[in-house]
């Protein structure tokens, strides 16, 4: 088994991705596959937090306040804006489902910063990428330019049947704005219909790492360094959340040398 896949479990906390477990410096990734009236909470520590609701609904305290019902998308390809809650390190949390529901916890240091919020659905606009079968669509939960935190990027994909995603491929890699940043990287895949797959290829110019993988429906693919392109099989939807994270908060990258002419033309 590949030490960057990690596939995911049915019930409970089905993922755990932290610092130490991957080898890296920033980047968290936890997630829960709760059944309604089941609780989870966690202290935030010196980490901040977004909450991301994949699935379903839950009632959530945090950062000393009580949230309420967050959530309303009952099935990730519905393609709505994800309700999420950002949580600044030195606070906790407690989430109560209150129906079906699948948590992201998306973390990275936090510098205290910025304050409790919630995220969405307002303001998120699905928004289209790239051309031909490169084409895909995007929520853009905390990105650059949405200034909600010290450290995290977060954000949904939805690539359709038959399409290519993080396509032409390239990489965030190394510490040189504006050149490029070093970010690493997290995927948690979902694939429509559930039976289905895709594949994720993560590789470096000089090959020294080059896997290629096959994502089941839940799966995480870690990414520490290098290009990253996702593949979805004519038949099978893919959705992916990303959670990115480094020394800069910004999203400055590379295209690979074989895929730079794409970039040219679609320029």
């Amino acid at each position: 088994m590949s030490l960057l896949h990690r596939p995911f479990g049915t019930h409970g906390e089905v993922h755990r991705i932290t610092p130490a477990s991957a080898g890296w410096r920033y980047v968290g990734f936890a997630l829960h596959r709760l059944r309604a009236g089941e609780t989870v909470g966690a202290p935030t520590g010196e980490r901040e937090v977004i909450l991301v609701m994949v699935e379903g609904k839950a009632e959530i305290t945090g950062a000393g306040q009580h949230w309420g019902e967050i959530g309303d998308r009952m099935d990730v390809f519905e393609r709505t804006p994800p309700h999420s809650l950002y949580l600044p390190n030195g606070t906790e949390w407690t989430a109560r489902a209150t129906t079906d529901c699948t948590i992201a916890v998306c973390s990275a240091p936090g510098k205290g910063g910025h304050d409790a919020r919630r995220i969405g659905p307002d303001g998120i606009t699905l928004t289209e990428r790239g051309k031909g079968t490169n084409t895909r669509y995007i929520n853009n939960i905390a990105m650059e330019n949405e200034d909600y935190c010290d450290s995290l990027l977060v954000t949904e994909v939805f690539t359709p049947a038959g399409h290519w995603s993080s396509f032409p491929s390239h990489r965030h890699d190394e510490d040189d704005y504006p050149r490029v940043t070093y970010l690493e990287e997290t995927y948690y895949h979902r694939l429509n219909p559930a039976s289905g797959f895709g594949i994720q290829r993560v590789y470096t110019d000089d090959r020294s790492l080059d896997e290629t993988i096959a994502v089941s429906d839940g799966d995480v693919v870690c990414v520490p360094r290098g290009h990253h392109p996702c593949g979805a099989p004519y038949g099978f939807e893919m959705y992916y959340l990303n959670v990115m994270a480094g020394p800069l908060r910004k999203w400055r990258f590379l295209p690979a040398p074989e895929v730079e002419w794409i970039f040219e033309r679609d320029a």
